[in-house]
């Protein structure tokens, strides 16, 4: 018999079967907006036009470990509330795992588990030594004083402890947390320690252990993305309009360096609404607007848009950078954009990436596009590690390099095998995973 298989997964066997049902039974297939549907979808497209070793495939279908925590809180009231979270690890092939925790009320371990998954072949298309991991947290975080918040976060790293370590699971910021979080997190894992551990989160203040340019490092890499994306397709930046859904963190500093390399930002949007204007917006005008309203929403000068008429709007380049799930196949059609840069985590679902490539529209995917914040968190890791910290220009090159030869490696795959740029990408990270898998061998 043929050591590889048939990875389309028509047939699942045995071990699915078990797995499927130690996962208490397979996400419910035929929902769209499911993430860990969506997840596995892709793994499975990608790894159709893989050879594998028998077995691999099914591994990777599937966390290695899921915590489910539940844990109570004291609010400032003196009354007790009772929070839900979540840590998974999905693979340790490469290193130990790395990823973000998200604080949100819609939070779910189907999203973790995508998430997770999807850090997996981020960090290694991006050869970073690490698996994938996520986190979250059931829980508003707007609706929390500052000490209900840190008295909610300790809780919560005290009780993920038992999974990370700067040698096992290093835990970065997400939506809803930010370097003030980890800095808790670091403090808490410190205490227990006994001593100051600071390569146990990245993320964090700079006082404290936290690398120059992380807070900007998912946003740059996105235009890093797109620059490299202009160049191949021979269009002058400076003839550029781009749109961009998503003004919190990626999407303003997505925003600035479009702008900075010469491209006209016609449009952006927050949870609240966009606002649109044809020859091109004042950045720093917007930028005082929404601090002062907190929201872009009226804006003077400029015409508002939904955020879903932002996606449709004719421009040369879209960055997706708000939430999962944005671009679905009811409204895929309707997009005119030429170049999509997923600068946030499953923006577009299978279905509609499947129309927009019909459609001949270059999509950076996500894996690839905003994997800059995952590769200065792992430059900040390496520098905690030594207790030797490095300038912003030596972080922002290396950051710039490798960008730009994971993106020509994708480019490179999708010529040679003829698939799509999501594709690619993840046929090249799932091969450099069962190639760690293989070369370590199978314990015991």
């Amino acid at each position: 018999m043929s050591d590889s298989v048939d990875n389309s997964n028509k047939r699942p066997g045995k071990e699915a079967f078990s797995i499927s049902q130690a996962l208490g039974g397979p996400p419910r297939l035929g929902h769209e907006e499911n993430p860990y549907v969506n997840a596995l979808a892709q793994f499975d497209k990608a790894v159709g036009n893989l050879k594998l070793k028998r077995g691999i495939a099914e591994m990777l279908r599937y966390p290695k470990r899921e915590l489910s925590v539940v844990f109570p809180v004291e609010m400032d009231t003196g009354e007790i509330h009772v929070f839900r979270g979540y840590r998974v690890h999905h693979s340790t092939a490469k290193g130990p795992t790395k990823g973000g925790i998200r604080y949100a009320p819609d939070v779910t371990l189907d999203e973790v588990r995508a998430l997770a998954m999807l850090m997996t072949w981020k960090c290694a298309l991006m050869n970073l030594p690490y698996g994938g991991a996520k986190g979250g947290v059931l829980v508003d975080p707007k609706k929390l004083s500052r000490r209900e918040l840190e008295r909610l976060t300790r809780r919560y790293a005290t009780e993920i402890s038992i999974l990370i370590g700067p040698d096992r699971d290093i835990p970065a910021p997400d939506m809803g947390t930010d370097a003030q979080v980890m800095a808790w997190i670091m403090d808490t894992y410190s205490m227990h320690s006994g001593y100051s551990v600071p390569a146990v989160v990245t993320g964090k203040p700079v006082e404290i252990g936290g690398s120059l340019g992380r807070t900007a490092a998912t946003g740059r890499g996105v235009v890093y993305t797109i620059e490299e994306a202009l160049r191949l397709k021979g269009v002058d930046p400076k003839e550029t309009t781009v749109a961009v859904q998503g003004f919190g963190n990626v999407g303003t500093v997505a925003a600035q360096c479009c702008a900075e390399s010469g491209m006209t930002i016609v449009a952006v949007s927050d949870s609240s609404g966009g606002v649109y204007r044809g020859d091109g917006l004042d950045l720093l005008a917007l930028n005082r607007h929404k601090a002062e309203a907190g929201t872009v929403v009226g804006f003077r000068g400029a015409d508002q848009v939904t955020n879903e008429e932002l996606l449709t709007l004719s421009t040369d380049v879209l960055v997706t950078a708000a939430t999962g799930n944005q671009i679905t196949s009811r409204i895929a059609d309707q997009v005119r954009a030429k170049i999509i840069a997923e600068g946030a985590n499953g923006p577009t679902t299978p279905d509609a990436d499947e129309i927009l490539v019909n459609r001949g529209v270059f999509i950076i995917p996500d894996i690839l596009c905003n994997a800059g914040g995952v590769t200065v968190s792992y430059l900040e890791w390496v520098q905690d590690l030594q207790s030797f910290m490095w300038p912003l220009d030596q972080i922002n090159r290396h950051l710039r390099n490798l960008i730009v030869d994971a993106f020509h490696s994708v480019m490179g795959c999708c010529d040679v095998h003829g698939v799509s740029n999501r594709v690619a990408a993840q046929m090249l990270a799932i091969q450099r995973i069962s190639d760690a898998i293989a070369i370590r061998g199978i314990y015991p």
